[in-house]
């Protein structure tokens, strides 16, 4: 199979970006995977260090070979935010494809150190790794920043020259979490432009993307939820980030939560007699399957591109 690196290379020259999808259970993967192959896309199956420790790791890589022999879509498992060395090896010593060592609360040149030793360790064994430059604000699962702050493009490119890392999560206004913006939502794509002239072609990430559907989120509210109004970014603006500049990734969280809890309630609203759980998470995961290919087709553009 052809590695991540390849498909980078790709997304880069055709316009389009890999969707790095996170789950936290069976069912969440096999969404994911199913509709990956139902629109012959490459996909990136993300787990947090939180998904690691609920699921189990060796219950994760257990799960993902069989995905991958079960489904014809090229399949990456991902480690999404490590926090520390020892968690990114753990990872590459379980056969992960890629791993993101998250150093970016630490001052420059101690993520430097640590995303430079990560890099090492893992391309020994034939892993990319991925790190983040600048500061998303909100939470997901253990990372958790009140204020962000923008990538530095001059700092990018020293960066990269000294860590040999293989992708860079950038800042330019996406935010962690359902609850991304006050108003309107903006990205400084002059930032992004200022990133590419001094790292040419070079793989760039942008977490915190989900777009939290208003429509879903006014569904939840109605079958008993307490979302309230988040606002998420504009796909308008992440299309732009894929087709117009070097980002080659892009993450998604909290939408494929909305979507399964959106379905999940559903269900148990509809249907209140029903106490097998097969049934209500079948609704979940059938939602986020549909975010996922909807996103493949209409924002990624990675339909036929596996």
């Amino acid at each position: 199979m052809k590695d991540l690196l390849f498909y980078y290379k790709k997304a880069n020259k055709k316009g389009f970006a890999l969707g790095a999808f996170n789950f936290s259970n069976l069912e969440g993967l096999k969404a994911i995977c199913a509709a990956a192959e139902e629109n012959k896309s490459p996909v990136i199956v993300a787990v947090s260090e939180g998904a690691m420790a609920f699921m189990g790791e060796e219950y994760i890589t257990s799960c993902v070979k069989i995905a991958k022999k079960e489904f014809k879509a090229p399949i990456f498992l991902h480690l999404d935010h490590g926090q520390s060395f020892e968690s990114c090896k753990k990872a590459v010593d379980l056969g992960f494809d890629s791993v993101m060592i998250d150093a970016s609360a630490l001052p420059f040149e101690d993520n430097v150190r640590l995303s430079k030793k990560v890099a090492a360790y893992a391309h020994k064994k034939g892993v990319q790794v991925e790190a983040e430059l600048g500061q998303l604000k909100g939470t997901e699962d253990n990372v958790t920043s009140e204020h962000g702050h923008f990538t530095d493009p001059l700092q990018a490119k020293t960066f990269v020259e000294k860590t040999g890392v293989d992708s860079l999560a950038v800042a330019i206004g996406t935010s962690h979490g359902a609850y991304k913006f006050k108003g309107k939502a903006e990205l400084k794509f002059d930032i992004l432009s200022e990133i590419e002239k001094l790292l040419p072609s070079f793989p760039l990430v942008l977490h915190g993307a989900s777009s939290v559907d208003p429509k879903m989120v006014e569904r939840v509210n109605n079958l008993g939820g307490k979302l309230g109004s988040p606002v998420g970014v504009d796909e308008k603006l992440t299309k732009k980030a894929l087709t117009e500049h070097n980002v080659v990734k892009i993450n998604t969280d909290t939408d494929l939560r909305i979507a399964f809890t959106e379905g999940v309630r559903r269900s148990l609203i509809e249907k209140p007699e029903n106490f097998d759980q097969r049934k209500y998470i079948a609704l979940g995961q059938a939602n986020m399957r549909e975010v996922v290919s909807n996103k493949i087709k209409n924002l990624l553009n990675s339909a036929g591109q596996a």
